[in-house]
């Protein structure tokens, strides 16, 4: 069922949303019949036992965040509503959880708590100052860090869509119209979300299915860096993929299809690219009933990397 991810400011009231959001959605099943297969889940800092001195370096916030997105991925089921409170403040991790409720079929939205920077500095002071809260609080040098690193969540972008605020001022966030998003009608009739490339691939007995990713996606990595070498200092490149590039050829710029569409602003690197294709050998490594070939593949690793690019 879907995936509720809360984003906002450090000591922008998260949790409290979080747990209005959960005590809602509770109650409203408990009282309509046919949603009695439906359970909640809240994943947060407190609940992966994660204090906030994660944010001091980069390696421990690394571990914070992969301890919440297997979290949520544990959690995650056409039956289970997962709200995932925490800062979720990169987009690209964002994405990432998008892409996991999308491969389930299922719904997802963004709740943007919408409390001023000036506000979260002032709770988090007091939190500090006060002793029995105080490791409830972030240190100044960390809390200025992440409100400098914050990427705020925007309509345009797919992933964080449909996209609530909640005012520092409002008394609850819109329930209503969070449930229709994500649940739908009473009756119980479920909400999906049609699947694409970049997130879905046909079931196969094959156990060679993970020999095929890891080349296919090798072969195209080495293309994106070959056609980059070719146009240096050169941006919003565009790289066709063709069967003659995945056998080690350079790819024909007017017949290559699927195309990947560079990022506009600085070339792509070597590092940037294996991470995203990590992302999609694990999601897509476990397989599962069907007949997959490398053109298959290579679709949708383009998909994905276009969407990775996006982000």
């Amino acid at each position: 069922m879907p995936l509720i991810l809360i984003t906002g400011y450090p000591t922008s009231g998260k949790s409290h949303r979080a747990s209005q959001l959960s005590t809602y959605f509770t109650s409203r099943i408990a009282t309509t019949p046919s949603l009695s297969r439906l359970k909640v889940h809240h994943v947060s800092p407190h609940s992966l036992s994660l204090p906030r001195t994660v944010y001091a370096s980069a390696a421990t916030e690394k571990n914070a965040r992969a301890a919440e997105y297997s979290a949520v991925k544990r959690a995650l089921s056409r039956d289970d509503i997962v709200i995932a409170d925490g800062l979720n403040y990169i987009k690209g991790f964002r994405y990432q959880l998008y892409c996991e409720a999308k491969t389930l079929s299922t719904p997802s939205c963004v709740i943007h708590i919408g409390t001023p920077a000036a506000t979260c500095r002032t709770l988090n002071e007091q939190i500090l100052a006060d002793p029995s809260t105080v490791d409830d609080g972030y240190p100044a040098d960390v809390f200025d860090d992440l409100i400098r690193r914050y990427e705020e969540p925007t309509g345009m972008n797919r992933w964080d869509r449909p996209l609530f605020t909640v005012l520092h001022e409002d008394d609850a966030p819109p329930y209503a119209d969070i449930w229709e998003a994500v649940v739908g009608t009473e009756d119980g009739k479920r909400k999906t979300v049609k699947p694409n490339l970049a997130t879905v691939i046909p079931p196969t007995a094959s156990p060679s299915l993970l020999p095929l990713l890891t080349s296919t996606t090798q072969s195209i990595l080495t293309t994106i860096l070959t056609f980059q070498s070719d146009h240096p200092g050169e941006t919003g490149l565009e790289v066709p993929i063709t069967t003659t590039s995945l056998q080690g050829g350079r790819p024909d710029s007017h017949k290559g299809r699927p195309t990947i569409h560079l990022p506009s602003t600085t070339p792509v690197t070597l590092p940037q690219l294996q991470r995203i294709r990590r992302q999609f050998i694990g999601l897509h490594k476990g397989g599962g009933g069907g007949a997959v070939n490398e053109e298959r593949v290579a679709g949708m690793f383009v998909d994905f990397l276009n969407d990775a690019f996006e982000a």
